[in-house]
């Protein structure tokens, strides 16, 4: 009969590369380790319910669904799973809303492998993993001693769609990306400039580009 592995990890990013380097991480510093891939949102819930793993690893950038959509979904039915995010975006991004919507950690693709490991040992392990400069920003958003941005006041919806727009889609565009009708996507493009006091889609970018939410 052959041997369980230790640990079971779950990758659901869409760059088959990535998957692949990761795996290789894992299974190199963990060794006991079983990884299941999923290229999109769909597949990972697919994967979720035939086989809960120990830890899902989540990437936020998928094809067919928002990873913080995605994780609100499944910290609802399964909300004992540790979920690590890595991402390409910055912890100024994303990290804040991702941690607050259940994520156990938050890891940028730019970090070092160690840091990566790291991480998705201190998920397996029950615990939280979190840098020093999410974790103040965190503090300072709970306390509510913080400088608040403008767009520190808009829903997860609204900040979604505030950086694809800064990213440079149509109203169309987000409006298929995220299966919503072109109607439900300018009322929220509205209440965006209303929240953040702007007036236009190249003012949003100008400064979405300032702040470096988007590159």
């Amino acid at each position: 009969m052959p041997k369980m592995p230790r640990y079971k990890v779950l990758l659901v990013d869409d760059h088959a590369v990535v998957r692949r380097g990761l795996r290789a991480v894992l299974e190199d510093e963990l060794g006991d380790v079983e990884v299941n891939e999923a290229g999109t949102a769909k597949e990972g819930i697919e994967s979720l319910r035939q086989d809960t793993p120990d830890a899902l690893i989540l990437d936020i950038g998928l094809p067919d669904r928002n990873g913080l959509d995605l994780l609100k979904s499944i910290r609802s039915e399964w909300p004992d799973l540790p979920v690590l995010v890595l991402s390409m975006f910055d912890e100024s991004q994303y990290g804040v809303r991702m941690i607050k919507a259940g994520a156990a950690g938050y890891v940028t693709k730019a970090s070092a492998p160690e840091n990566f490991v790291a991480a998705v040992r201190k998920v397996l392990s029950g615990g939280r993993y979190i840098s020093p400069k999410l974790a103040e920003r965190l503090a300072d958003n709970l306390s509510g001693h913080f400088d608040e941005e403008p767009y520190d006041v808009l829903s997860d919806r609204e900040y979604q769609i505030f950086l694809m727009i800064a990213s440079g889609k149509t109203v169309t565009e987000i409006a298929d990306e995220l299966c919503l009708s072109v109607k439900t996507v300018s009322t929220h493009r509205a209440h965006v400039l209303q929240k953040t006091s702007m007036k236009t889609n190249s003012e949003l970018t100008h400064y979405a580009f300032f702040k470096k939410l988007v590159q």
